[in-house]
């Protein structure tokens, strides 16, 4: 298993000046942004895309610091109601698909996407109950959408040899580890999951359910490290459907955390065990989105917890069990 980074929170830097950095310490991968709401400050597609001469260079770099790229990352939502925005998205995404196979990185990461409730909405709609009657309409509209996009993208992606992860992140269609594995067995087996557990604590899913879940299904592509603390006194108060500002701390329910600071080190042991249970033996990509600390601090604090969870080699016989 492999220490990753997710790198926009070091976008004040350009690569060259990230990777030393990265490399001092010891994380072995990165998951740069290409496009969508993790952007591209270390690696604009048009810069790299059908470009040979640009991707040895890049190359030579990873090299330098022994470092390799786990995904490329582009979050946004090519099932949007709005044409433009459905459209940009969707070339986000062909064109990392694209990037990723000339790369030789073999998964991109990204969202599900949301639809409209109805095909005359202008807004994407989130539905989280069947009822009153039209909600559960529109819901089945929204997986019409979403399976006839998925499918031919999934179809693209084949073509590319490359892995589509997507994060079960809520205001998207798929938000838990049931709706991922809809979406998989309804559109093939490139689509799998970007498995980040700090969307599913807050939702009350017990991490290590979720990655047998979804690994019995071998459908975990990549897995995000990030931590997520709920505050029972203000969750006591408004539950965790909590529309607080970010940037207002004390008042929300729960907050994303730097590893180790909603759950404590032995938790993580555990999922790593539990994704080795599963077969999955890919990166560990630590996202820093803890606003309690500086970009820098969060990443080295989750990286210490981090280092020592992993296993770093291959098991051995079970002699014990001659």
């Amino acid at each position: 298993m492999e220490l990753g980074v997710h790198t926009p929170p070091l976008a004040d830097e350009p690569l060259e000046g990230a990777l030393p950095y990265l490399h001092e310490q010891g994380v072995d991968t990165i998951e740069p942004g290409v496009g969508g709401h993790p952007g591209q400050d270390h690696l604009t597609r048009s810069a790299y895309l059908d470009d040979e001469s640009q991707q040895a260079e890049l190359a030579d770099l990873l090299d330098e610091y022994d470092m390799r790229i786990s995904a490329l990352a582009t979050h946004n939502n090519p099932i949007h109601p709005d044409e433009e925005h459905a459209t940009r998205s969707d070339t986000e995404l062909r064109e990392a698909i694209r990037l990723a196979a000339q790369l030789e990185v073999d998964t991109v990461t990204c969202f599900s996407g949301l639809p409209a409730g109805g095909p005359d909405d202008e807004v994407p709609n989130w539905i989280t109950a069947p009822w009153p009657p039209e909600h559960s309409d529109a819901l089945e509209y929204q997986w019409e959408r979403a399976i006839e996009y998925w499918s031919e993208l999934a179809d693209y992606a084949d073509g590319h040899e490359v892995d589509v992860a997507i994060e079960m992140h809520p205001n998207m269609l798929v938000y838990e580890p049931h709706g991922m594995a809809r979406l998989r067995e309804e559109t093939g087996d490139r689509i799998g999951a970007n498995f980040d557990p700090s969307h599913l604590y807050w939702q009350g899913i017990t991490i290590t359910d979720a990655i047998r879940y979804l690994g019995n299904r071998d459908a975990i592509h990549h897995v995000h490290a990030k931590d997520t603390m709920i505050y029972d006194a203000q969750a006591r108060e408004k539950g965790v459907l909590d529309t607080t500002s970010y940037q207002d701390e004390p008042n929300r329910s729960w907050l994303f955390r730097s590893v180790g600071y909603g759950h404590g080190e032995s938790h993580w042991k555990d999922i790593v065990s539990t994704l080795r249970m599963v077969d999955y033996d890919g990166a560990l990509s630590i996202e820093h989105e803890d606003s309690l600390t500086s970009s820098r601090e969060g990443l080295e604090k989750a990286i210490n917890v981090l280092e020592r969870a992993i296993f770093e080699t291959q098991p051995g016989e079970a002699y014990w069990a001659e």
